[in-house]
């Protein structure tokens, strides 16, 4: 019987580190090209596979398949070509692979270190998958030790101390450029995830003049009553980016939603504007960047290394990879102990048929009213008799004779370990 071994978990994908934004939106998926690539990988004998697809990255982490596997389900299901992963994309395996998944649901691989959001995108991809029926026993087992190493490290160090999003750092982008915020002109367009907490850090500044647009009027009305915010209709775009002062795009759109035709309306009458791409694939086209009296910001862009809550969450760093080191030991103790699984397995079972068979010999010695506490009473015996056996496998795990020596004492017939 192969075992699982730390060797069978790889991961691979495209992020910011090495591919800018031209490249990661052409690796981004969105979420029915997600459910054709499960369906893909599964036709393909890969059982076990879940994906992280945001602004900053696009991954895939997997037990059981191999990296040139996911690959050319990458490059399948995008838009990215195979010389273009091979130029930007990173492909890991075993440990590296988990290490690698740890530190980016921790935040620690995230542009904005300690991203609050991330953690959530990895559990969104894993719960996906899993729903799907995607996910093995060992993949589970490895991403409650993910999720630990995540809560620990924001109950045991500061890093999650701060704001630490995205959204957060596009705001203080813009306040680089405009000495505040107050008087601006903003117009917001999205108000999904990223766009509704750009929305609550805009109105924490003490923004007044803010207006919301998204496709879908309705849920641009319900966060702008939260903050008794106005809310324009999509085809009033052009107007209200000429009339505004700062413009954030943050929405799910596979195609720009601000065009080089709407920006016409601001050709006529010019004034100094920052906007704001929060989006991979871009919303904001970048032809729109040649007039010279807008600077667009993409993803790229944004940093917030001079701010003060990075410097102290930087200072968490060591404290967390030790957290990561725990967690990561933990699991692979576990990982080592399913070696014994089916020898303990069969073990139980071959103690547990002796007891039945000596019971069903007696059974008509002994009267039935003290049967039952017959039948507890040698299952209690059965059940101390082999803990001490099977402590002994647990703590000799890393050691096929002891195993062989336990199968050939008691004549084993070995079980499936994944029975």
């Amino acid at each position: 019987m192969v075992h699982p071994t730390i060797q069978d978990f790889t991961t691979i994908g495209i992020n910011h580190w090495d591919a800018p934004v031209e490249i990661r939106e052409k690796f981004s998926l969105s979420s029915d090209t997600q459910a054709l690539m499960l369906e893909g990988a599964r036709r393909e004998g890969i059982n076990s596979l879940f994906i992280v697809s945001t602004c900053n990255r696009t991954e895939i982490f997997s037990h059981g398949a191999t990296t040139n596997e996911l690959i050319r389900l990458l490059t399948t299901y995008s838009n990215g070509t195979l010389d273009e992963f091979h130029k930007y994309g990173f492909e890991l395996d075993g440990q590296r692979a988990i290490q690698h998944l740890f530190k980016v649901a921790t935040g620690l691989d995230s542009q904005i270190l300690g991203d609050l959001q991330i953690v959530k995108q990895v559990k969104e991809g894993y719960e996906y998958s899993a729903s799907k029926s995607m996910i093995s026993g060992e993949m589970h087992r490895l991403i409650q030790h993910v999720f630990r190493a995540h809560k620990r490290s924001r109950n045991e160090t500061s890093l999650g101390h701060g704001a630490a999003t995205v959204a957060y750092a596009a705001v203080k982008f813009a306040t680089r450029t405009f000495e505040n915020l107050i008087d601006k002109n903003i117009l917001l367009v999205g108000t999904g995830k990223i766009g509704k907490v750009t929305c609550k850090n805009l109105v924490n500044l003490g923004t007044r003049k803010l207006t919301l647009i998204n496709r879908t009027r309705d849920r641009a009305e319900f966060v702008a009553g939260k903050y008794n915010l106005e809310v324009a209709d999509i085809d009033e775009l052009p107007e209200q980016i000429a009339q505004s002062d700062l413009v954030i795009v943050a929405t799910g759109s596979a195609e720009p939603v601000i065009r080089p035709e709407h920006m016409l309306p601001s050709i006529e009458n010019p004034r100094f504007k920052i906007m704001l791409d929060l989006s991979v694939p871009r919303n904001i086209d970048p032809n729109v960047a040649s007039l010279d009296f807008v600077d667009v910001a993409n993803m790229d862009m944004l940093s917030d290394v001079t701010d003060e809550a990075y410097k102290k969450r930087e200072k968490e760093v060591p404290h967390v990879k030790k957290i990561i080191d725990d967690e990561l030991s933990n699991f692979k103790l576990w990982l080592n102990e399913q070696k014994v699984v089916p020898t303990i397995k069969a073990l139980t079972k071959k103690f547990d048929t002796i007891r039945e068979d000596e019971l069903n010999f007696f059974r008509n010695k002994i009267d039935t009213d003290d049967f039952d506490k017959v039948e507890k009473m040698t299952r209690r015996i059965v059940n101390k008799l082999a803990a001490y056996s099977i402590e002994h496998l647990r703590e000799n795990h890393h050691s096929d004779e002891v195993a062989e020596m336990v199968k050939r004492m008691f004549k084993l017939e070995q079980q499936n370990g994944h029975d």
